[in-house]
């Protein structure tokens, strides 16, 4: 026999077995979310730019030369910004294109290349970097949406000073340069915050970062570095390392001192450790890193090596040992996770 129900006498059936499921089972009413409605309506969709997709934010890294930038975007579309990703290594200029999460990361030398671009394959790069003072000029260019994407998406995003774009969509091709602050990067190694009772380093340093976060000393990346873990561990034996791109040396020591601040203030333990690295790269850590990553190491052993290498203790905990052997692993929170992942030499920003 064939049953068919009107709309309203379908949700009184429903509404009748819900209220009984209720009464029984003693149900909680917020589960009725779960239940789908047999009515529709459409919603009208209102879009302001429809065809833009504003960054999030545009930084650019310099080494102490100058000689080579790392291009950091924030992007709003994943699959937009992996499309990017592919078309943008085969530019010139670009040495090492990768993603971060959301986020894409381009090693580039400075200089202006011969850009030639070829729809589906190549659509769409970088074509100039000129780091001029204070300020990194960077000139892209694409095809069709490569072309929107190399105009008003990144025109528009946090960190850009100025641009100066032409016309994009359709078939067009279209260039679009923009302006943004010269950055350096700073690493913070930080471990043992917590103890057996309570606390986590991992947690407490991402939360003081992202209050830290500004325009003057932008938080870049997060990483959970696994240790040799050690009988002193708490439990996992795992330290931190933050990085920022701070624009100048007053935004960079105002950033620092709050860290410190923060942690005295936050961490629950006596041994918190918090060590500073002003580099393009930490390349002269890899092979502290892998020692403390292998076997177990002194907090005097630590501190020295810190001192040799142009690292900056800022507390001296035994927490020193770890946050030191967590800074070559910036930016690589996938690999780092891993106590038998490969040496951290192989990734970073080495050209």
């Amino acid at each position: 026999m064939n049953l068919l129900f009107s709309g309203s006498v379908y949700d009184c059936v429903i509404g009748y077995i819900i209220a009984n499921a209720l009464k029984n089972n003693n149900m909680n009413p917020k589960h009725l979310n779960a239940y789908p409605s047999n009515s529709t309506q459409m919603k009208e969709v209102e879009l302001l730019d429809p065809y833009t997709i504003p960054y999030k934010g545009i930084y650019a890294v310099c080494d102490s030369n100058n000689e080579y930038v790392e291009i950091i975007e924030h992007s709003n579309c994943y699959g937009g910004a992996a499309w990017s990703q592919y078309h943008y290594s085969h530019a010139p200029l670009v040495l090492k294109a990768r993603m971060l999460g959301n986020t894409g990361r381009y090693l580039v030398k400075t200089g202006t290349s011969n850009l030639v671009l070829k729809a589906s394959t190549a659509a769409a790069g970088i074509e100039s970097v000129i780091v001029s003072g204070d300020e990194v000029k960077i000139t892209y260019s694409g095809l069709g949406g490569g072309g929107v994407g190399a105009t008003v998406c990144r025109a528009i995003a946090k960190g850009v000073l100025s641009h100066d774009i032409s016309e994009s969509g359709g078939g067009r091709a279209a260039k679009g340069t923009i302006v943004v602050p010269r950055r350096e990067r700073v690493l913070v190694g930080i471990d043992d915050t917590d103890t057996k009772e309570e606390g986590a380093t991992w947690s407490l340093t991402h939360n003081i970062a992202s209050q830290l976060d500004c325009i003057d000393s932008v938080y870049l990346s997060h990483s959970l570095v696994q240790l040799f873990p050690v009988a002193a561990k708490t439990q996992n034996c795992v330290s931190t390392v933050l990085e920022f791109g701070c624009v100048n040396s007053v935004a960079k020591e105002e950033l620092l001192q709050s860290i410190k601040a923060a942690l005295l203030k936050y961490s629950v333990s006596d041994e918190t450790g918090m060590v500073v690295l002003s580099d393009f790269d930490a390349k002269d850590i890899y092979e502290y890193s892998k020692m403390c990553r292998s076997g177990e190491l002194s907090k005097y052993y630590a501190i020295e090596y810190a001192k040799d290498h142009g690292v900056e203790v800022w507390l001296e905990g035994n927490g020193v040992i770890g946050a030191l052997a967590a800074l070559p692993w910036f930016a690589r929170p996938d690999e780092s996770v891993k106590l038998d992942a490969l040496n951290c030499r192989e990734y970073g920003t080495q050209r």
